[in-house]
């Protein structure tokens, strides 16, 4: 699959190069049809995505989504803030850095 990215992320769009994706579609016994793609070679995690995608379209999905996918968002975004947090403990700003007369 070709990726595309953006010059400063706000850019014109541009062919980035091309990644490798794994797709999957499951159909419970229910008739639900889940279908999900995911980057890399993971056939058992295409099809896991694919039958989160069918269990959503059931009865079951909005308890699914309050019980399993709300906390596991809440710690990815803690992760995100903490994986923030020590980047910017690393960041120099040149802007301060006085260049010796010589």
């Amino acid at each position: 699959m070709m990726v595309q990215g953006r010059a400063g992320a706000t850019g014109a769009a541009f062919n980035l190069g091309e990644v490798t994706v794994t797709r999957a579609s499951v159909r419970l016994d229910c008739g639900a049809t889940g279908h999900a793609m995911v980057q890399g070679r993971d056939p058992h995690k295409a099809e896991r995505a694919a039958l989160l995608d069918a269990l959503l379209q059931t009865p079951c999905g909005d308890r699914l989504q309050k019980e399993v996918l709300a906390p596991l968002q809440v710690a990815e975004i803690e992760e995100a803030g903490t994986h923030a947090r020590r980047a910017a403990a690393t960041k120099v700003d040149f802007s301060t850095l006085v260049r010796g007369e010589g």
